[in-house]
């Protein structure tokens, strides 16, 4: 049995779609179709049930499916164990990070962490929290990294860094309620302009949490914009268009150049954590465990 054939056939089952499996494998759906047919023909059983739109195990496939997970999870076992004999790590490394960690967090350790193992192939995707926590479940990704704790019965989190949330303003920013102030009161949010990453993001999330605690309606919030990268909300503020609010990390460079600066929102913190989050039912590849051993020890060296 070929076990490149048993691997596409897992994540097939799993995905219970060959254009899927397609796209976290990055081969063709006709590739992954080839491969299964030729397990079968090995194996001399029908595997899947197939429609325009759907696969479905037969029983045959229900049976090797379960020794299939068996059989992965052994093999990643034993590759983790022999990288320490081998001196070298190679393989696939696909994480998934929402925006702010995606575009000011991990960039620099992914560049540390590719000069220590040259021979991973590492690949990141920027999106939303949710985004990335669909990914994971469609085995698009190894890693997801998120601005937001995510409870769902196949995943399991947990923090890597503390984050912050400011409130800023354009350096030149002029409004009867927060001109050249330094701070402001949480009820002002009720009528000074806002401009906010959409809902779903894991700063969205943070923000809601965070006031909701204080008996703050989220809705009576005055968002006048809404948009789904944090460059574009700098920008739009920046263009003094209102203010918002966003993860300290993702606006050190415009606080130095001070086109952008903080205004202290008086009676709330929007503090939060920054998360790894896993398929707590698949054992990691030998290249996420290592990635993962790597952030955790990168911050708590820093803490």
């Amino acid at each position: 049995m070929n076990f490149d054939h048993l691997n596409v056939f897992y994540a097939a089952a799993t995905n219970r779609n060959f254009s899927e499996t397609a796209k976290a494998l990055h081969m063709s759906q006709p590739t992954v179709s080839q491969q299964i047919q030729q397990l079968e023909d090995t194996l001399h059983v029908k595997l899947f049930e197939r429609t325009t739109r759907t696969i479905k195990l037969t029983q045959a496939g229900y049976i090797l499916y379960r020794y299939a997970e068996r059989i992965i999870q052994l093999v990643q076992s034993a590759e983790k164990e022999l990288t320490v004999f081998s001196q070298t790590l190679h393989g696939d490394l696909d994480i998934g990070a929402s925006t702010t960690i995606g575009e000011h967090v991990l960039p620099y350790l992914l560049g540390n962490f590719k000069r220590q193992y040259p021979s991973v192939l590492l690949r990141m995707r920027i999106g939303n929290s949710q985004t990335i926590v669909d990914q994971l479940l469609k085995n698009e990704i190894h890693l997801g990294f998120i601005e937001a704790p995510i409870f769902h019965p196949l995943l399991q989190h947990f923090p890597f860094l503390e984050d912050e949330l400011v409130a800023v303003c354009s350096d030149g920013y002029e409004h009867p309620l927060l001109a050249k102030k330094e701070s402001m009161a949480l009820k002002d949010l009720r009528d000074i302009p806002l401009i906010l990453r959409e809902q779903g993001s894991g700063t969205r999330q943070i923000i809601n949490e965070s006031l909701q605690n204080v008996n703050f309606n989220p809705n009576e919030l005055n968002v006048v914009m809404e948009l789904g990268n944090t460059e574009s909300v700098k920008a739009a503020v920046e263009a003094g268009i209102g203010i918002t609010i966003l993860s300290k990390s993702a606006i050190l460079k415009e606080l130095k150049l001070g086109t952008l600066r903080i205004v202290n929102v008086k009676g709330v913190r929007f503090k939060r954590y920054f998360y790894i989050v896993s398929d707590k039912n698949k054992a990691q590849t030998t290249a996420a465990y290592t990635f993962t051993d790597y952030i955790l020890k990168r911050f708590d060296s820093e803490s």
